[in-house]
């Protein structure tokens, strides 16, 4: 667990689910891709689990102290052949609660993601954004990142 003054990050809990949802839905991209309904509907909570029992994929969040969850992201660590044979990285899904952006929040999710990569031994960490989310872009330069690859995706 990591604690700044004003939030801890930890691992995230099957009761995060609902905070980890409406925050992924905050955005025009995302609000086309999430099901905000209530109850939520049960595939986000058999993805949570199959996620929480995945050793190589840890889902992280930033609770405000009061048990609210103000932001998240996910880290999945890859086996591969390529460099030597050592593990990468991939982060995703992060995302800030809108009243607490601009506070640090995301900034120390990413870094306690890239400090767990190192420490599982990975010499590379990735990350994708959408072409449109600018400022995600500046952000993620900011961190270090270097804009690398071209990206592509198919949805089915």
């Amino acid at each position: 667990m990591t604690s700044s003054s004003a939030f801890t990050i930890r691992r995230a809990r099957r009761d995060d689910v609902d905070a980890i949802v409406a925050m992924l839905a905050d955005d025009p991209l995302g609000s086309a891709r999430e099901r905000l309904e209530t109850p939520l509907p049960p595939c986000y909570f058999a993805a949570f689990e199959a996620i929480d029992r995945d050793p190589n994929i840890q889902l992280m969040v930033a609770d405000d102290g009061a048990g609210a969850v103000i932001g998240c992201l996910q880290l999945c660590v890859l086996p591969g052949l390529s460099s030597q044979g050592s593990p990468r990285a991939l982060i995703e899904d992060v995302r800030v609660a809108a009243h607490c952006r601009s506070r640090g929040v995301g900034e120390q999710l990413v870094r306690r993601a890239l400090a767990e990569a190192r420490g599982k031994g990975c010499r590379l960490v990735e990350l994708l954004t959408h072409h449109t989310r600018v400022d995600a872009q500046r952000f993620y330069e900011r961190l270090g990142f270097a804009r690398s690859h071209v990206g592509m995706t198919m949805r089915f």
